[in-house]
């Protein structure tokens, strides 16, 4: 196996410490789902999970390399599932600023993704996704081509989409973007089935309350006194933090 590049070797280390992460907080669908990040290059070679490994045993090591159809790169003692790629590849191809894609099928997140209404603005945390989040209409599973088109075009420029009757997706510049907005749709969906579970009338702020919110939660807002603009990386940190604590072997 041809040692990979330090470019390579940093992002097999990111992407090993998501898949970690999302095991850690319980995100993820035994061995089914991917996260996927696209290599330096001008290849448009991605790195992705072995097929048949639950999360929580995924190493920078054994990500496997595969191409935009979903094919392996090089050798691997492992497998891949191509049809799994077919939701990713069309979201790396369209969106030059998705180098890491996400997908969960969370109880939570498939709930709100099975509620007419989708996402509603029933906490802060939600708000960050106010206007921000694409719909796209369940069209079985994901193993059609065609069905890439369609994908794209309800991402739109979102960083987020609820894939009706399906689960959550995120997109980010770094696997650390794509992680970060992943845990807090996860947390906005949890929050608003907990608070339908109460049966008494929701109260909503008012939507352009809302969007102030969602402006200053994700950096946009020029109005406001403080900015916070180091919060996601000291995030990232403390997360990196834990998983040497808990799971130091992501790094080999």
């Amino acid at each position: 196996m041809t040692t990979p590049g330090a470019g390579e070797a940093r992002l097999r280390r990111e992407l090993a410490a998501v898949y970690r992460l999302v095991a850690h907080f319980r995100m993820t669908d035994l061995i089914f789902t991917h996260i996927s990040a696209r290599l330096p290059g001008p290849d448009h070679h991605f790195l992705i999970n072995p097929y048949g490994l639950l999360f929580e045993e995924i190493t920078a090591s054994n990500l496997v390399k595969i191409d935009l159809s979903g094919q392996p790169v090089g050798e691997s003692e492992y497998p891949v599932n191509p049809a799994g790629f077919v939701i990713h590849s069309a979201i790396h191809a369209a969106r030059a600023d998705a180098h890491c894609v996400l997908h969960t099928h969370t109880r939570a997140g498939c709930a709100v993704a099975a509620q007419k209404d989708g996402l509603l603005p029933v906490n802060q945390i939600s708000m960050e996704f106010h206007d921000r989040v694409g719909y796209h209409d369940y069209e079985g599973v994901a193993l059609n081509l065609d069905e890439q088109e369609r994908l794209v075009e309800d991402l739109g420029a979102h960083p987020a989409m609820i894939l009706r009757n399906h689960g959550l997706l995120t997109v980010g510049r770094t696997p650390a973007e794509a992680f970060l907005r992943m845990y807090y749709l996860e947390r906005a969906c949890e929050i608003q089935v907990s608070a339908q579970a109460g049966g008494m009338a929701l109260v909503l702020p008012d939507p352009k309350v809302a969007e102030l919110t969602a402006r200053q939660l994700t950096g946009t807002d020029t109005a406001s006194d403080f900015h916070d603009e180091d919060a996601y990386a000291m995030a990232w940190a403390a997360l990196l933090r834990l998983l040497d604590r808990i799971a130091p072997d992501y790094r080999h």
